[in-house]
């Protein structure tokens, strides 16, 4: 049996459990290491290339904003070209985004001569009002994100530098240290030694509303509207032309059958070898996709994370192994982890309130393309009609006669 959709159903478990082969069961309980070949995705592919552009623009700009006065002299832009990734000169990259930046003349020391410098525009800085006002509508699910990473962590403590990193992923404002952290005394409380990069985030109070999955809301919904009491579990289900072997289908149907664990709970006391902890693990990376922006993180950046979600050395095998939950991106030479059931092709199924700010930064870069569109085609117009008043003027001059 080929399965292109492996949403498990209690018969084909239940058929298992009763099988007469007395080896089958022992089979597939270890059968976990079993490694599955990575198959490519092109739509979820796709979703991560159409960000090229976007991010780095959303570099450059966060590179000059935070530059003393947000003005910088356009040849020092131009020597951090390769830190920035950018691929063509700096003065280009302005010209080809009008919207960001303007180019004016300065001196970088009093008597020094004139050079280019770079501002940002009044429609950037617009966009920066509307991005501020877009966070604080926005401020509670920031604060249960924020929350929910805290729960999830061991001890419930995770480094402040940590969350910095990753605050462009889950949607968090550049001083949410600031002024969420210091807003939420009840929630939060920032130790160590800041200035020294020593400084960790704790929780104060366990708040049971937030200590609710993704997985576990969406089985309580399904519980409402069908009156049937829904077993909290993953949503498995391959890309089309994407199989398992058969020993691996029963692997996973066996995985899928174990009791799911919240990622809220204390597993302490679970062995970090143990199959309940690689259904914990699953579960929290799971849920840490679910509260990110666009349902995917880089690898690499989970990684950091693997003593406060007690993620192991290998942890990264999960995302091969259950195929059928994430896929594992190879798109620019960085493995990036997806949740495949938040994505209909190359979209998004339920966006984040917080992606409003990306929306409205990918509006503002499309009206300075427009722009520059536009101008270069009045420009191309211009010269053609020279042309042609150039070729009117010369056959209206009258030709000299050689002799008579």
């Amino acid at each position: 049996m080929m399965f292109k959709n492996l949403t498990i159903s209690y018969e084909i478990i239940k058929s298992l459990k009763n099988s007469k082969n007395p080896r089958l069961g022992q089979q597939i309980r270890s059968i976990s290491s079993l490694k599955v070949v990575w198959k490519k995705d092109t739509k979820l592919d796709e979703a991560i290339e159409q960000d090229k552009r976007y991010k780095l623009c959303a570099r450059v700009v966060k590179e000059v904003l935070n530059e003393p006065g947000q003005v910088i002299p356009l040849r020092y832009l131009e020597k951090r070209r390769e830190r920035l990734s950018l691929n063509v000169k700096a003065k280009s990259f302005v010209e080809m985004n009008p919207s960001l930046f303007e180019i004016y003349y300065d001196r970088i020391k009093p008597k020094s001569e004139l050079v280019q410098f770079i501002r940002p525009t009044s429609r950037l800085r617009a966009f920066l009002d509307e991005e501020q006002r877009i966070y604080a509508e926005n401020e509670p699910l920031i604060v249960s994100k924020l929350c929910k990473l805290l729960m999830m962590a061991k001890d419930k403590v995770i480094s402040a530098d940590k969350l910095v990193h990753v605050k462009r992923d889950f949607g968090f404002p550049n001083d949410f240290l600031v002024k969420i952290v210091q807003k939420y005394p009840n929630y939060f409380r920032l130790t160590g030694l800041p200035e020294e990069g020593k400084s960790f985030l704790e929780l104060v109070t366990w708040n049971p509303d937030f200590a609710k999955s993704t997985i576990e809301l969406r089985a309580e919904e399904e519980t409402l509207q069908t009156g049937v009491r829904i077993r909290p579990n993953f949503n498995v289900k391959l890309p089309s032309g994407f199989f398992l072997r058969k020993e691996m289908r029963e692997w996973t149907r066996d995985w899928l059958e174990q009791d799911y664990i919240s990622p809220y709970e204390d597993v302490s006391h679970l062995d970090q070898a143990s199959k309940e902890m690689e259904k914990r693990t699953v579960g929290v990376v799971h849920e840490l996709l679910s509260l990110s922006l666009l349902k995917r993180v880089p690898v690499p950046t989970l990684g950091k994370f693997c003593d406060e979600f007690r993620f192991s050395n290998a942890f990264s095998s999960v995302f091969t192994r259950h195929s059928g939950i994430f896929y594992l991106s190879l798109k620019g030479g960085i493995k990036t982890a997806v949740l495949r059931e938040a994505y209909k092709d190359d979209e998004l199924v339920v966006r984040d309130p917080l992606l409003a700010i990306k929306d409205k930064f990918l509006s503002l870069l499309e009206q300075g393309w427009q722009e520059r569109k536009d101008k270069l085609r009045e420009q191309r117009e211009q010269v053609q009609r020279d042309k042609e008043m150039l070729l009117a003027a010369n056959s209206n001059e009258p030709k000299e006669r050689l002799c008579d």
